[in-house]
């Protein structure tokens, strides 16, 4: 693993001095690649995980769809946050003059997930992110996908040579100790992880223990809450059971924004349809790793007092009263699982929101007519994203999307999906004073690049 640290610090010059045009052509270049290996990336990704040929192929598309959307993005300029104040000795106290934008942090690590085998795996958003930035990556390979993983990163080298990107601005390991070192390794300057909160919590801690301490950006654990009130309810019940379904059994129920706990008024026409809309069967759990824990936490979840199994099989629906709602019951199940929580009035419903924990989601289906700014304050207190009549599973790749939440939804208040996911990856830095031909292009009067920049508190596009 030396040489990859090694290549990794020694393309980080040339890549900090690249254009934005030279970033923008090296992502579309991958883009290209994996569009034109759809059909083998497609049956290798579903001999190792079985999520379907029609899914894995939707899902190449949004791999390649966020990588040309961070080349736009990089082309734009903005992300860049340039700021300029020019000089005022009239202010009080006098202003120098001063000028900000951001810059690339260095070579990142990035940890692959498992149940999005391309969109957050080897070439997913926080390869493509980084790397439109000017950091170099080195992605720690899952597990659950090693052949498409090692493949995957052939053709994402080969892309970025043939691109003219340097040698070392990506790279892949595999293995439990390689994923321990590359937190740990001097040459490392941030990285990015989503998985479990056990997992994720551990390399947080590395990275928070090394003798330089550097940024970990981690999803991990979240159960995206539902508030169905009694008006949405009464108008819709039957329409929100067959949209609860689909959404909490999508992909097996592996989804990070799997509707886990939802709050329904007592007696819900939602609660007495929902079973009816369950599938017969669903496609196997990733692995044999995830499919024990999703047994175990079924288990311990519906041995619990005051829990009620509605439905079991291929997926599980179980049912509790707010005032038997214990912390056992709103921990992450990751699998095809729900749990209904019926509630009588809005105080209690407030009372038990107010004592979950971060989500990147929170979802509130209600009339018209109801008062719900109360309810709306506290999800979004909760979550990183707040939904009206709609549901969580489907994430956005855009540059107003939010993918994070308080913990332990993430551990940071970024994003990983959408543009400003490449703000993870660099760091604010200001000149005072400087001549114009020291400054950076993104800085310099003339504003030679001709991005959106800020002037003088004035916003110039």
């Amino acid at each position: 693993m030396t040489t990859v640290f090694e290549d990794a610090a020694a393309a980080f010059p040339t890549m900090l001095a690249s254009s934005a045009s030279d970033r923008a052509s090296w992502l579309r270049a991958i883009a290209d690649t994996l569009d034109a290996a759809v059909d083998e990336l497609v049956a290798l990704a579903d001999e190792e995980t079985h999520l379907g040929p029609v899914r894995l192929r939707g899902e190449v598309g949004r791999t390649t769809g966020q990588l040309r959307l961070f080349a736009s993005a990089v082309e734009e300029g903005s992300y860049l946050e340039a700021t300029i104040d020019h000089a005022d000795a009239a202010a009080a106290p006098p202003r120098p003059d001063l000028r900000r934008m951001l810059r690339p942090l260095g070579p990142v690590a990035v940890y692959a997930a498992s149940n999005f085998p391309f969109a957050f795996s080897v070439a997913g958003g926080d390869t493509a992110s980084a790397l439109a930035v000017g950091c170099p990556v080195i992605v720690k390979a899952h597990p659950g996908h090693p052949l498409l993983s090692r493949r995957t990163a052939q053709l994402v080298v080969a892309a970025l040579a043939n691109a003219g990107a340097p040698v070392g601005a990506f790279a892949l390991v595999e293995g439990y100790e390689a994923g321990v070192a590359l937190v740990q390794h001097p040459v490392i300057t941030a990285a990015s992880f989503t998985g479990s909160v056990r997992g994720g919590r551990a390399l947080f801690d590395l990275a928070a223990a090394r003798p330089d301490p550097i940024p970990f950006f981690g999803e991990l654990g979240s159960i995206n809450p539902v508030v169905v009130t009694k008006d949405a309810d009464a108008n819709r019940g039957a329409e929100l059971a067959a949209g609860l379904a689909a959404s909490f059994t999508l992909g097996a129920g592996q989804f990070c924004t799997k509707p886990g706990l939802v709050f329904v008024p007592r007696g819900s026409t939602l609660e007495q349809r929902v079973v009816e809309h369950l599938p017969a069967e669903l496609p196997p759990l990733l692995n044999d790793a995830i499919a024990s824990g999703f047994a175990t936490g079924a288990e311990h979840l519906l041995a619990l007092d005051g829990v009620e199994v509605l439905a079991s099989g291929a997926a599980t629906v179980a049912a509790t009263d707010v005032a038997a709602l214990s912390d056992d019951m709103l921990t992450e199940v990751f699998g095809p699982l729900t749990l209904l929580v019926r509630y009588d009035s809005q105080e209690e419903l407030l009372d038990a929101l107010g004592r979950l924990e971060g989500s990147l989601t929170a979802t509130l289906h209600a009339g018209d007519s109801e008062p719900s700014a109360d309810l709306v304050d506290v999800l979004a207190q909760k979550s990183g994203r707040v939904l009206f009549s709609g549901w969580p599973t489907g994430v956005a790749v855009t540059w107003s999307q939010h993918h994070g939440g308080p913990w332990p939804a993430t551990t940071s208040q970024h994003t990983s999906v959408g543009v400003t996911a490449v703000r993870r990856f660099l760091r604010p830095i200001a000149f005072q004073d400087a001549p114009d031909a020291a400054l950076p292009p993104a800085l310099r009067e003339a504003n030679p690049l001709g991005i959106p920049r800020r002037v003088d508190g004035v916003l110039r596009v």
